[in-house]
């Protein structure tokens, strides 16, 4: 269910649905967005003319009257349910023309502009009608050829404008978002491209899906990465568009806030005011760890502003089916993946628990009970750390030995289980993040049941992506020799890293965060940082009814 649909239609969304509907859907209805080199060309381009400037005369006054442009002019009708602000509005005396700026060049078709501009042109053609001027053409300004393309505004045009936007409010109306373009060229140069995954939603909504995979139309790697500060005592803040880390008066580390996508502090780190509201406004969150690595915290903006995908998902966790089916395909690539990281990488693993974790994953695919899935998942990951230690080089050091008989926390009690709690706190908290970011509310999940302060869907997704990732990153830094026994500290029965092999330990993470993998649906690389925001998007679209299930991500 949708909230109702605005009373009034922007001309630019106007402009959107003639394009591609689902993008005008994605924009309008489930208000997504994302910058792109294209839109903030596009912004460069309209500074000229998104300031108010000049007066556009009374409809009254404009016959007889001098010629001149009023610049950034709003209207809106009710009767027409629309509304636009138009660059320019030109008076020569007789009539009033909208001039609607363009980011690229004049385009090589009939007519020499594309229908959609010439739709978004009508309609503040239209609103000029509206408030009783006289409007019989208008035009559009293509800013990087630095051409002009006059329209006509006649009755074709206005039909078919009147209808786009008729369509438009009726797929709004219906809350049900339109099926993407098939293979189309619009797709790379779209900001919304990965937020729309046209390509991967028609592969999997396919029966018999075609031999061409989906093609890869975003960035293979995030050009925006984390900044950790860990030192106690040092202070964050803002200066110009910069991320400025401090200690003692002295910077130590500077960040464009462009590169940054969030913000982690640990412990006793001051973050100033001006920095929260400018991250609060960028909509990049800041991360609370403790000083010993567990994380408990979120600082974000508003907010996303698409209330149907979490009400999808308020209603598919009320559902004990739905909820039951979705934790049957975490659970299974759980096993699956944790089966496969030890075939690779045990020195001696016993084939029976390797058998053992194939039986554990079919059972879980038959699993009719919330209670049995869970107990199939415990005793999968009893047989899965039982081997563990068999992808562990053989090191002591003095000091604390990389002996591994267990899994064990809170606190863990030796430097493996250390090392994999703040691995699977990392983890957790870049799945809170993204989840976020594509609109889900994080704590309410459907296998890991609703806890004060647990994030129980982010819990639910990395299921998958603790082998593939966490414990990864564990393995390597302990048979690389990147974390050694000193770097641990042993207070009790607890055993913690020092800061030091924190520092590098989250290098570590963030160098397998950043690393290339192969989709085992789609057949494309991308960062596995990039497959945790194309996997919980695909849970969207699997939500939404879009797809029929949802899509494990299964390490080959």
């Amino acid at each position: 269910m949708n909230a109702a649909v605005p009373d009034l239609l922007p001309a630019r969304m106007l402009n959107e649905y003639a394009y591609c509907p689902r993008l005008f859907y994605l924009e309008w209805v489930e208000a997504e967005w994302a910058d792109s080199a294209d839109t903030e060309e596009g912004r460069l381009r309209h500074r000229r003319v998104d300031f108010e400037q000049g007066s556009l005369p009374e409809a009254k006054n404009v016959e007889g009257g001098d010629a001149g442009v009023a610049r950034s002019v709003t209207l809106s009708s009710e009767a027409l349910g629309l509304i636009a602000r138009i660059d320019l509005v030109e008076t020569d005396g007789e009539t009033v023309s909208p001039v609607d700026y363009k980011r690229g060049e004049k385009p090589d078709v009939a007519g020499g502009s594309w229908e959609a501009d010439r739709v978004q042109l009508c309609a503040q053609a239209l609103l000029l009608r509206e408030h009783g001027y006289q409007c019989n053409r208008g035009f559009l300004y293509y800013a990087a050829s630095r051409e002009r393309v006059e329209v006509a505004i006649d009755d074709a045009l206005v039909e078919r404008t009147l209808a786009l936007a008729a369509e438009a409010r009726a797929t709004a109306a219906r809350g049900m978002i339109p099926p993407p373009l098939v293979d189309s060229p619009k797709c790379p140069r779209c900001s919304l491209v990965g937020i729309c995954l046209p390509d991967e939603t028609s592969y999997l909504q396919s029966s018999t899906p075609a031999q061409a995979e989906p093609r890869r139309m975003v960035p293979a790697r995030d050009l925006a990465l984390p900044v950790y500060v860990q030192t106690q005592g040092m202070t964050v803040t803002k200066q110009g568009d910069r991320l400025v880390v401090r200690e003692r008066q002295q910077t130590v580390q500077e960040v464009r806030l462009l590169d940054v996508s969030q913000l982690c502090v640990f412990g006793n780190v001051q973050v100033t005011t001006q920095l929260v509201r400018e991250l609060c406004e960028r909509e990049i969150p800041i991360c609370y760890f403790s000083y010993g690595g567990w994380f408990y915290g979120i600082t974000h903006g508003m907010g996303h502003r698409n209330v149907a995908l979490r009400q999808q998902q308020y209603a598919a966790s009320a559902d004990a089916e739905r909820s039951l089916a979705l934790g049957r395909r975490f659970v299974e690539a759980k096993i699956r993946n944790c089966r496969t990281l030890l075939r690779r990488n045990g020195q001696g693993v016993s084939p029976d628990a390797l058998q053992q974790l194939s039986d554990l994953a079919e059972r879980v695919r038959q699993a009719g009970d919330p209670g049995v899935l869970l107990g199939l998942e415990g005793l999968a990951a009893r047989v899965y750390f039982s081997q563990f230690a068999t992808m562990l080089k053989p090191r002591t050091a003095e000091g604390l030995p990389f002996d591994f008989e267990g899994r064990n926390r809170r606190p863990p009690r030796d430097p493996v289980n250390a090392l994999l709690s703040f691995a699977y706190a990392l983890l957790v908290k870049d799945v809170t993040v993204t989840l976020q970011a594509v609109g889900f509310d994080p704590y309410l999940g459907f296998m890991h049941t609703p806890r004060y302060g647990r994030p129980a869907l982010a819990l639910d997704l990395m299921e998958e992506f603790r082998p593939l990732i966490a414990d990864s990153v564990v393995l390597s830094v302990v048979n690389n020799g990147e974390i050694t026994a000193e770097d641990f500290v042993q207070r009790g029965l607890g055993c913690a890293l020092k800061p030091d092999g924190r520092r590098r330990f989250l290098a570590a993470y963030g160098r397998r965060m950043d690393s290339l993998v192969t989709h085992p649906v789609f057949g494309y690389t991308i960062s596995y940082r990039r497959v945790l925001e194309v996997q919980a998007r695909l849970l969207g679209r699997y939500l939404g009814g879009e797809i029929a299930e949802y899509p494990q991500f299964l390490t080959r």
